[in-house]
């Protein structure tokens, strides 16, 4: 059966990876980035496959655009099978956003939680959200998250923006807001060859298959049907706990209100 999958952040590394084996499996792949040319590029590469392909631009530091990228999407689709939140930043020169936000929290948080919210009518209780996460997370400092608070570290901000996705990822879950949609948060694989690893290390990085093929067996297989609200750690190839502060409902909450009053005054 033919699916409709949209994954952010797809004109390169893991995201367009990931686009490949599914197009080559006869998938409709709406492919995002924030950049045109790439993104033309990434259809064009992919257009020999037996899939489709769809682009749509969208800078997700905005969250204008991240409501903007969830109306074009439901104007051209009643259904949307599986989201893949793969976006993610890590090292940038301009670290604040239009809104006042850090660049990481927006892209790697806040962003993900709105488009989820915005595509969640398309989306049945036989639907996947699959966020990609990190094997780097670190405890949210919800002062930084509100972009009250500023980090100098790079590191720093991107392991506490990806505890903050895999933690309202749970807590979604296993609300009653998750609604049967099956929710899981994956680390695709720890220093993989992508443009993120080598701006951010300068190291050539490993095989972004790897990457692609958790987050497609993730999206599609039935190893994954029943297990929203988990956690999946490609560094050890099975499901493992994430970060204790994920495990703690009541910090999850925090997190997700303030996500939601943050977004609420955007």
């Amino acid at each position: 059966m033919t699916k409709t999958i949209l994954i952010t952040g797809s004109t390169d590394g893991i995201g367009l990876e990931t686009a490949k084996m599914l197009v080559s499996e006869g998938h409709r792949v709406l492919l995002h980035g924030r950049n045109p040319t790439k993104l033309e590029a990434a259809a064009k590469s992919l257009s020999t496959l037996p899939g489709s392909v769809e682009n749509y631009v969208s800078d997700l530091s905005r969250m204008t655009d991240v409501v903007s990228l969830a109306k074009a999407v439901a104007e051209n689709h009643s259904t949307l099978d599986v989201l893949i939140n793969n976006a993610g930043v890590y090292k940038t020169p301009n670290t604040i956003t239009q809104d006042g936000l850090d660049v990481r929290f927006a892209v790697n948080t806040l962003a993900p939680y709105l488009l989820t919210q915005e595509l969640r009518p398309l989306m049945s209780t036989s639907g996947r959200l699959i966020n990609v996460s990190s094997a780097a997370q670190s405890p949210v400092n919800l002062e930084a998250l509100a972009g009250r608070v500023q980090f100098t570290e790079d590191f720093t901000a991107y392991a506490q923006s990806k505890l903050a996705l895999t933690m309202w990822s749970r807590s979604l879950a296993l609300s009653p807001q998750g609604d049967g949609l099956t929710i899981i948060a994956v680390n695709p694989g720890s220093m993989l060859g992508s443009k993120m690893v080598k701006e951010g290390f300068g190291v050539a990085g490993g095989d972004l298959r790897i990457g692609a093929d958790i987050l497609t067996r993730a999206a599609l297989t039935d190893e994954f049907s029943a297990a929203s609200g988990q956690y999946f750690d490609n560094d050890k190839g099975q499901f493992a706990s994430p970060h204790a502060d994920a495990l703690d409902p009541q910090k999850c909450q925090k997190v997700v209100n303030a996500i939601e009053t943050l977004l609420a005054d955007i």
